[in-house]
C-alpha cells in the first residue's frame, strides 16, 4: 500500500489528535498526568503548517509535529497510530523532518522525551541523536535531544 506524506489538512485535526492519544495511551498510564502531545491544540498546529502526516490509503498513519526554532527545526511530536507502529513509519517521519531542516538550512534537529517513555531513547539515538541534558520542562521530567546536521 501507498504511503504519503503530505500537509495535514484543518479536517485531520480530529484524526490527529486521537491518533496521539492512541500513540500516548502505554506512557499514559506510566505518568501521574498525560503527555503534553495529549493536550496540543491541533487545529492551531495545522493552520500554523506544522503538522506533517503520513497517510497509508485513507489511514492517517503517523503525524509530524516540527517547526522551526532558531537554528533548529524542532520536533515537538512523533507519533504513530498503534496499528501501524513497527512499520518504519516513525523513521520515515523523522528523515522527513531532517530533509526539512536541511531544505531550511538549518543547523541542527532538537526534539525531547519524558524519561519514562524509555523506548525512544534507542529510537532517537539509533538516528543519530544525542542526549543534550536531562531537566525539568514544563512539570515534566524531560530528556532532550539533538542532532547536528553540519
Amino acid at each position: 500500500m501507498t504511503v504519503i506524506l503530505r500537509p495535514a489538512l484543518p479536517e485531520d485535526a480530529n484524526r490527529a489528535r486521537t491518533l496521539v492519544c492512541s500513540s500516548y495511551e502505554l506512557y499514559q498510564k506510566r505518568m501521574e498526568r498525560e503527555p503534553a502531545p495529549m493536550a496540543a491544540d491541533y487545529p492551531a498546529l495545522i493552520s500554523n503548517q506544522f503538522v506533517t502526516v503520513v497517510q497509508r490509503g485513507s489511514e492517517i498513519a503517523g503525524i509530524l509535529v516540527c517547526y522551526p526554532r532558531d537554528d533548529a527545526l524542532h520536533v515537538e511530536n512523533v507519533a504513530v497510530d498503534p496499528a501501524f507502529q513497527g512499520q518504519g513509519i516513525g523513521t520515515l517521519l523523522m528523515h522527513y523532518a531532517e530533509e526539512q531542516a536541511l531544505s531550511l538550512k538549518l543547523t541542527r534537529i532538537e526534539l525531547y522525551t519524558h524519561e519514562l517513555m524509555t523506548e525512544n531513547i534507542p529510537f532517537y539515538e539509533g538516528l543519530g541523536f544525542y542526549i543534550r541534558e536531562r531537566g525539568e520542562q514544563d512539570g515534566y521530567a524531560r530528556i532532550f535531544f539533538e542532532k547536528d546536521l553540519k
